[in-house]
């Protein structure tokens, strides 16, 4: 399986509204976890199908498909804050190339969630519920 990635020739300025639907949003998580699945199994196939190494596997297969980005999470006001580097990307970039699971001590209004990007950040707001 070829590796994906992404380039970016030019900086965006100014902010973008990143706008999906939560629908579309897990349907994304859906298709990118099944990614990572279906390479992780072919990089256990590949060393001989030896089991006790499912999670190196997995952060492999990760890294290979996966953009990493640096993220910074805080609670404030009724919701999560999640702010991510993503320098060189603009809103309309950002594209399932980042796949996060976070734990959170509260549910998230998935119908409120907004995103923004500028100057390389991309900020998420997850309005508690």
């Amino acid at each position: 399986m070829a590796t994906q990635s992404a380039a970016v020739m030019q900086r965006m300025n100014g902010t973008e509204i990143v706008e999906r639907s939560s629908e579309e949003i897990l349907n994304q998580c859906s298709q990118t976890h099944e990614l990572i699945a279906r390479r992780a199994f072919e990089i256990f196939e590949s060393s001989g199908g030896s089991p006790g190494h499912d999670l190196e596997n997995w952060f492999r297969a990760e890294s290979e498909l996966l953009q990493p980005v640096s993220l910074n999470t805080t609670e404030l006001y009724g919701e999560y804050v999640v702010r991510a580097e993503v320098p060189g990307f603009g809103g309309r970039d950002i594209r399932n190339r980042i796949f996060r699971t976070l734990e959170l001590s509260s549910d998230v209004d998935t119908s409120a969630v907004s995103a923004t990007v500028q100057d390389g950040i991309l900020t998420v707001h997850l309005p508690k519920i």
